[in-house]
């Protein structure tokens, strides 16, 4: 990993990206209830409060291992969120 600022752009994209593919379903899906697609979003928004929270923890004391594991945590509750997604109907 580079830096802290690649890793918080990553964190933006991710799930930028994830709402931006919600909201292009909901456009392509208007006869269909959002409330699902909604809690996604929803839940996409909790993901980057709390991962950006978790960034800017000073009280590290191993920044690598702990940069790590929110990188890792971003792809694993990224992919959950795709997979929400992928099973809306």
């Amino acid at each position: 990993m580079a830096n802290i600022r690649d890793l918080k752009k990553d964190i933006n994209f991710v799930l930028g990206d994830i709402i931006e593919a919600v909201y292009v379903w909901e456009y392509n899906n208007t006869d269909k209830d959002t409330k699902k697609s909604e809690a996604i979003i929803d839940e996409a928004i909790a993901t980057f409060d709390e991962l950006i929270a978790k960034v800017n923890d000073k009280s590290v004391e191993n920044k690598k291992a702990h940069f790590k594991a929110i990188n890792n945590e971003l792809e694993e509750k990224g992919r959950a969120l795709i997979d929400k997604l992928n099973k809306l109907s």
